[in-house]
């Protein structure tokens, strides 16, 4: 966990919630965008301090 905001695992469990019929619904697509950028910065976070910590 990053010490801010949720992980990266949280993020990409939203991001599959919207994807229930194999496509993104045209109203969730702004909210599935913010979600893939939150879920990227998370990604980044993690795996930089997993480095850290080696």
């Amino acid at each position: 966990m990053t010490g801010v905001g949720r992980t990266a695992d949280e993020l990409n469990a939203q991001i599959r919630a919207l994807w229930p019929a194999g496509a993104v619904q045209p109203l969730d697509r702004d909210r599935y965008e913010r979600l893939l950028v939150e879920w990227a910065e998370a990604a980044r976070a993690e795996r930089g301090e997993q480095q850290l910590a080696a």
